[in-house]
Formats: structure tokens, sequence, C-alpha cells
């Protein structure tokens, strides 16, 4: 994201905690994009200092993974600035819901935009500090503010960075596209043998059609989550294709193993990875919990957040994103609705 905004004529810095990561950026003072882009962009420093990294920024681009977000939020809440522009890359679901609320909470009156994306721009992964290689470029990410008044607004000024942006109704539905929670658990879960044998294998390539059809049915809970909020979510299945041009297939399973941006993409080589510590808390506990605030059952994704915590030895639910985390504790789905708008 900092390479490619860079690239197209923003002033760009980064904050990260890793000093050795800040040093290498100083170093270099560019970020070099290749694979399906193949640019470089100027940066004008790194900086382990978070509140150097945002002072005086347009636009505060956040895109660690989820469960950054709360930290991220309780470090600037009190230092952001009247008109700050804040983007969750993504947000994961109800990531903008969280990060609104620890800001209301800070007591901080300023007028500041929060925003969520459904998802990554990129399929990406780094080869060393400064260099991305960049699998694929998706075509369409939706993208919402809080409260959804905001939108256009947001797009106004992404827009002439980014062509891949699109409105969303509200931040319930970027919350809802969470695709990556259908995928990322199950196929970890479902493959943890081989994972901890050091096998490696192609994370979506190497999908088997049984996989597949139990992603299906865990992405069925979430359209039924959705539905009881009168949204009708693109199926999972349908999203490979939306999301990534020229993608063929007549089964999900197909559909992934068809990917170009896929292809590249190996296993974790341990358990212990974000597509469970990410994915379990910042996306299939809010949906557990939003399912429960419209009377929806979601056993599968309790099945998910029950036998992930015991592999891991963590208490998912202790610090994921519950009802209370994102301040809809005791909201019937119309409030929950009403507070977005």
């Amino acid at each position: 994201m900092a390479g490619y905004m860079a690239y197209s004529g923003c002033r760009v810095r980064i904050y990260d905690r890793s000093a050795e990561k800040v040093s290498e950026l100083n170093r270099k003072r560019k970020i070099e994009l290749t694979g399906a882009l193949n640019i470089t962009g100027q940066i004008e420093f790194a900086t382990t200092d978070i509140l150097l990294a945002i002072k005086a920024a347009n636009i505060i681009m956040i895109a660690t993974t989820a469960t950054a977000h709360k930290e991220i939020a309780i470090k600037i809440a009190k230092h952001l600035e009247h008109n700050q522009i804040i983007v969750l890359n993504p947000g994961r679901t109800g990531g903008a819901l969280e990060f609104k609320n620890i800001i209301d909470i800070s007591g901080i009156k300023k007028r500041i935009y929060i925003s969520e994306a459904q998802t990554l721009v990129y399929a990406c992964r780094l080869i060393e500090t400064g260099l991305v290689n960049i699998i694929g470029v998706k075509s369409h990410v939706l993208i919402s503010a809080l409260p959804a008044s905001d939108t256009q607004h947001i797009l106004e000024i992404l827009n002439p960075i980014f062509g891949c942006f699109f409105a969303a109704k509200n931040v319930l539905q970027t919350s809802f596209e969470n695709i990556g929670a259908m995928f990322h658990p199950t196929v970890v879960l479902f493959n943890e043998a081989v994972i901890e044998r050091g096998i490696p294998f192609y994370f979506y390539r190497d999908m088997t059609d049984g996989l597949a059809n139990l992603i299906e049915k865990t992405d069925q809970e979430r359209l039924s989550v959705a539905k009881a909020y009168n949204f009708n979510p693109i199926s999972a299945k349908d999203w490979v294709s939306y999301a990534y041009d020229g993608v063929e297939g007549n089964t999900l399973c197909e559909r992934m193993q068809n990917n170009p941006a896929y292809y590249e993409i190996l296993a974790p080589k341990t358990i212990n990875c974000r597509q469970i510590t990410e994915d379990i808390p910042t996306g299939i506990i809010p949906l557990s919990e939003l399912g429960k605030a419209a009377g929806v059952k979601t056993p599968i994704f309790d099945s998910l957040i029950n036998l992930c915590s015991v592999l891991l030895n963590r208490d998912f639910m202790a610090e994921g994103r519950t009802l209370k985390n994102l301040g809809l504790k005791g909201l019937s789905v119309e409030e929950i609705i009403k507070t977005i708008q």
C-alpha cells in the first residue's frame, strides 16, 4: 500500500514496530513492487513512533492484521486531528465499529472519518523489507465509512489513487463480505496434521472437493446472518470470480484451483498463524455474535471458535470482537442498523 501510494504521488511515511525494518526502510527510502505490478515508490521516512507517522497526515492507512486495530486505536485516539481519514485495509468483520468504539470511549470530540475495506487490494507476499511480490490485484473492493453517510467523502479522496474501491451500503456490508474468514481457519484446521508434520502444500491450489464443500457450508452461516440484517452478500464461490478477473470453474474448488493469484501462496508452517489468530477473533467471532443478536444459530462458526481455542490454548472469545467490544451489546438488529447509517 505504501509503495503504490508513494508511486502515485502521495507523501508517505511508514510506521512499524520493528526497529530493524524501520532502519532498513530508511536506508532504502523506497518500496519496490514486482510481479503483477512493477513500480517503485519513494517514501519520506519510516519510524517506530506511531504519533510521528500520523502527525498532519490526511490519510492514515492501517494495513496491519485486524488483531492490531484495537492496539493502534488506543495508541492514536487522543492524538488524532480534525478531518483525518482512517482506512482499515481490511477491516475484516467489525473493524470500524471496534475502532470507533475505542475513539468514543477516549472522549475526543474531533471530526474523524473512519472507514474499512472489505478485503486487501493485493494478493501479495513480502520478499524482503522494501520489496513486495504482487501476485494479484483485485478489481473490485467494497469500502464503507462509519457512519455510511461519510463514504462518498472517503471515495473522493481514495479513488484518484486507487480505482478499485466501490461504495458499500454500510460497514455491515463490508463486515459480512469477510470472505477470508470463510477460507482461512477451515483450511488450516483441516490440514492441521499436515502442517505440523512440516509437509508443504499450496493453501488454495491444493483445495479438495470435501474441504471446499465444508467452506461453502460455513459460508452459508455467514449468508444467513447477513440476511437477518437485510443483506444478501455474494457467496464465497462467486466472490473468487468477482474479485479476480478471468477466474473460471463451475465449483468453488475449481475456482480456487484456477485462480492465478492463488498459485504461489503456500500454507503456513505452523497452526499458530494469522489464518487462525486473526480470522477467528476478528472474523468468525463477530459474525457469530451478530448472529446471536439476530437469533440466527451458527453451529459451524461456534465449532471453529471452540476447536481453534483448544488447539492454540487461547481464549479467543475473551480477546475477540464480541458485541460488547463493538459497542453493540444489548442492541436489537434494528438498533444496530440505525447506529451505522
